[in-house]
């Protein structure tokens, strides 16, 4: 059987306490969610201008984020600016296109085995 809210024990250093560690969960909740969409919104850049797929997209900026040790939503970041057109950092641009030719080269290589 489960408690009614008035039953439960208050948590320990009361409702402040619960108050900020809610509003904290809600602001990284709020970041991630736009962090998420400008990733997918790179995913679409790269899918129309490569022909990647979804995947394969987010394969690149993977790559591209941890080959110039800049964050994933940066990179997205960069690539959304790109296609408004922004020019591309040096290093990002260079690896965007060695991942995007990796890529290239890993599907007309076909599955190992």
């Amino acid at each position: 059987m489960t408690t009614s809210r008035a039953q439960r024990p208050m948590p320990v250093g009361g409702l402040d306490e619960v108050v900020a560690r809610l509003e904290l969960e809600n602001a990284q909740l709020r970041q991630a969610v736009a962090s998420h969409a400008a990733i997918d919104q790179a995913i679409g850049v790269l899918i129309a201008v490569h022909q990647l797929s979804p995947a394969a997209g987010f394969e690149v900026l993977r790559e591209v984020s941890q080959r110039t040790n800049i964050k994933l939503h940066a990179v997205a970041g960069t690539v959304i600016g790109w296609a408004l057109g922004h020019s591309l950092p040096q290093p990002v641009a260079r690896e965007l296109d060695a991942a995007v030719g990796r890529c290239r080269a890993s599907l007309l290589a076909g599955p190992p085995g």
